[in-house]
C-alpha cells in the first residue's frame, strides 16, 4: 500500500492519561450537548455531529443545538458515574449530555451498580468486532487465511516451550500477546470473556460456574501477556515504530487483542488512532497486520449510546440529546460509520473498500457472533482476572533532584504529588506482586550504586503495603541535588535483568521532571544498552521501561525513545498537578 493523503478525518483522537479531553467548550448560543466517548470514536461523532447540524432531526429543535465528543475510556466513565457524585470536572461545559462507551456491558454495569434512570435506555448505533491482530507472516505461518485460527491454537503456542519452533518458526522466539486492562478497556474485558466462551466450548449462554471453570485456560494465556496496557493504540504504535525502522517486530509481540476499527486504522498508517488532519500523509506499515477471527466465535463492541439521567443534564439537553440519538439512526448518520472503520446497523448500507483484504479485514466474519453475558457474569471475569492475571515485577525509579520542589499548587511541590500519586496506586499492585522503590539524585550512594536510594528492593508485597507507602512518604526527606537520569536508568536495568522471570512482566518505571546533568553514561549508549535484549525475538524475560515525564521540563524526547528501546511506553505529566492519574494509566499495564 502506497502513502496515503487524508483529505477528511479518517482516524481517531488519542486518549489523554486519564481519558478525559480538557479541553472547555465556549458559549455559541445553542444549546451543548456534550458526549462522553470512547476514544475510537471520538473523530467519527465529531463528523456525524456536523451531519446533524443539516439535519431534519436537528431542524426540527425549538433551539439549535451543538454536539461535542470528549474521550473518556468505558472503564473510567463506569467509575465516575457509580460514584454517586458530579462528574469529575471544574469546567461544566465538559459534563456529559450523552454517553457513549464501546459496549453495553458498561452501561448494564452502570444500571446494576447505580441505577437504571442513570443511563436510561442504552441503544447502539454501530459495532466492530473484538479480533486478534497478527502480522500477515505470522498468520500465514498458522495457515491463514484457509485454516481456522482459534484461541485454543493461540493458547497451545503460549504453552509450547520452544514457542513459534512448534509451528516450524524458531527464529521469532515465544509467542508474545498484548492485552488491554479489563476494568479500563473494553476489548480486554471481551477478551477474557471469549476465553472463557472458548475453555468451556460454548457459543452463548455464559455463567459465571463457566467462568469459574476456565479460570486453568485462562490463566495459562495470560502467561503469554507481554503487559497489559490502557489502550491497544500505544502497543501498535511501538510495532509500528519497530517495523518502519527495520526492527524485528516479532520480538516484541505477535498478537494484539483489538477492535476491528483498530486494525484498520493501523493499517492505514495510523497505529495510535490520532485525529488525521486535512492533508495529513500517512504511511502504511511495511507489514500490515490481519484479523484472526477466532474459530470459536467473537464478541462485538456494540457501540450504545444513552441519555444520562443525571441531575446536570438539562430539559434543553435531554430534547437535544434525543435528536441526536435518532439522528444516529438514520441512513444519512449509518453512511458516514464505515468511512471510520465501524460496521453500521443498517445491513443496506455498503461497507465501502475498507473492509476488504486489503487493509486485512474479511467483511464476511466473524460467522459466530458471542452474546455479552449478564452483569454478574462479567463481573466474575473481572474478579477472576485480577487473580490470574500475570504477576509482576516492578521496580519504581523517581527523581528527588533539586527541580522537584518546584511548587504545582495547594501548597504542594512536586515531589509531594509524586509521592501521593504513588502511593494512590498501591491498591493497584496484588500480594504476589513484585514491587521495588528507588530515588535518584547525585551525592549520595546505596548498595545498588552511586546516585541511587535504596527505599525498598524489589521483593513480594505481601501484607507490606503500609510499609512501601511509607517509604514513599521517606521522599520528602530525601537530599536534593543534580539528575544522574541515564546512569539511574542503567543501573535499574541492570538489577531488573538479573532477576527477571519469564513468568512475570518485569518492569521499570521512571518518573523525572528535568533534563539528565550528571550522566556518565550517554543516551545513545543507554539505548543500545536497553534496546539490545528486544531485537532479540528469543528473549523470554524482556524487561521495559514506562517513563514518566513530570512537568514541563522533562526531557520528553530522551524519555520516548528510551521507552521504544525496551517495547514501554512514556506518559505525559506535563500538568504536574494530575500526577496521581497518570500514575493510575501507568499501572494499569501491570
Amino acid at each position: 500500500m502506497a502513502s496515503l493523503t487524508i483529505a477528511t478525518a479518517l482516524a481517531l483522537t488519542a486518549c489523554t492519561a486519564n481519558g478525559i479531553d480538557d479541553d472547555g467548550f465556549a458559549d455559541d448560543g445553542c444549546t451543548s450537548v456534550v458526549v462522553a466517548t470512547s476514544s475510537e470514536k471520538v473523530n467519527m461523532l465529531e463528523a456525524l455531529a456536523d451531519a446533524f447540524r443539516d439535519s431534519p432531526e436537528a431542524d426540527a429543535l425549538d433551539q439549535c443545538a451543538t454536539v461535542r465528543p470528549v474521550n473518556v475510556s468505558s472503564g473510567d466513565a463506569t467509575r465516575y458515574l457509580t460514584s454517586g457524585e458530579d462528574w469529575p470536572r471544574e469546567d461544566t461545559s465538559l459534563w456529559p449530555t450523552l454517553w457513549s462507551p464501546a459496549s453495553t456491558v458498561w452501561t448494564n454495569r452502570v444500571a446494576a451498580a447505580a441505577s437504571p434512570a442513570l443511563v436510561g435506555e442504552a441503544e447502539s448505533f454501530t459495532r466492530t468486532p473484538v479480533v486478534f491482530g497478527m502480522p500477515e507472516t505470522m498468520a500465514r505461518a498458522l495457515g491463514w487465511p484457509d485454516a481456522e485460527i482459534s484461541i485454543t491454537d493461540l493458547a497451545d503456542l503460549c504453552q509450547a516451550p520452544d514457542g513459534w519452533g512448534s509451528v516450524g518458526k524458531p527464529v521469532w522466539g515465544s509467542f508474545k500477546i498484548s492485552k488491554t486492562n479489563p476494568n479500563t478497556s473494553t476489548t480486554g474485558l471481551s477478551a477474557i470473556l471469549m476465553q472463557s466462551y472458548e475453555a468451556t466450548g460454548k457459543s452463548d449462554a455464559l455463567t459465571a460456574d463457566d467462568v469459574a471453570a476456565s479460570a486453568e485456560f485462562s490463566r495459562v494465556f495470560e502467561e503469554c501477556v507481554i503487559h497489559y496496557g490502557d489502550t491497544t493504540g500505544n502497543v501498535l504504535t511501538t510495532l509500528y515504530d519497530k517495523t518502519q525502522n527495520g526492527d524485528d517486530g516479532s520480538g516484541y509481540v505477535s498478537a494484539v487483542a483489538l477492535e476491528e476499527t483498530s486494525l484498520l486504522n493501523y493499517n492505514q498508517g495510523n497505529p495510535d488512532s490520532h485525529t488525521v488532519q486535512p492533508g495529513e500523509t500517512l504511511t502504511p506499515p511495511r507489514e500490515k497486520l490481519v484479523a484472526i477471527y477466532p474459530a470459536g466465535g467473537s464478541m462485538w463492541s456494540d457501540n450504545p449510546i444513552s441519555l444520562l439521567g443525571a441531575s446536570w443534564v438539562t430539559a434543553e439537553q435531554r430534547t437535544a440529546g434525543a435528536a441526536f440519538i435518532e439522528f444516529l439512526h438514520t441512513e444519512t448518520a449509518q453512511r458516514i460509520l464505515p468511512g471510520f472503520g465501524f460496521r453500521p446497523l443498517d445491513d443496506s448500507v455498503p461497507l465501502g473498500d475498507l473492509f476488504t483484504a486489503e487493509y486485512g479485514v474479511d467483511p464476511a466474519q466473524p460467522v459466530t457472533t458471542l452474546p455479552q453475558p449478564d452483569v454478574g457474569v462479567v463481573s466474575a471475569a473481572i474478579d477472576q482476572w485480577v487473580q490470574i492475571r500475570k504477576p509482576s515485577s516492578v521496580l519504581e525509579v523517581i527523581d528527588v533532584s533539586g527541580s522537584m520542589d518546584d511548587p504545582i499548587g495547594d501548597g504542594r511541590t512536586k515531589l509531594d504529588g509524586a509521592i501521593e500519586g504513588a502511593q494512590s496506586t498501591v491498591g493497584h499492585f496484588r500480594t504476589t506482586d513484585e514491587v521495588g522503590l528507588w530515588a535518584f539524585t547525585t551525592g549520595v550512594e546505596s548498595e545498588a550504586g552511586e546516585g541511587i536510594l535504596v527505599l525498598r528492593d524489589v521483593s513480594p508485597l505481601g501484607a507490606d503495603r503500609e510499609s512501601l507507602s511509607s517509604s514513599l512518604d521517606d521522599l520528602r526527606y530525601s537530599q536534593r541535588a543534580g539528575t544522574p537520569l541515564y546512569d539511574a536508568i542503567a543501573t535499574a536495568y541492570d538489577a531488573m535483568k538479573e532477576r527477571a522471570e519469564p513468568g512475570r512482566i518485569n518492569a521499570i518505571v521512571v518518573l523525572s521532571d528535568g533534563q539528565d546533568t550528571d550522566s556518565s553514561i550517554s543516551l545513545d549508549s543507554l539505548i543500545a544498552k536497553i534496546g539490545q535484549s528486544s531485537r532479540e525475538g528469543g528473549d523470554a524475560a524482556p524487561v521495559r521501561i514506562f517513563p514518566i515525564a513530570y512537568g514541563e521540563g522533562a526531557d520528553t524526547n530522551a524519555l520516548d525513545r528510551i521507552a521504544e528501546a525496551t517495547g514501554g511506553q512514556w506518559f505525559d505529566a506535563s500538568d504536574s498537578e494530575r500526577i496521581d492519574l497518570v500514575f493510575a494509566s501507568v499501572i494499569n499495564n501491570f
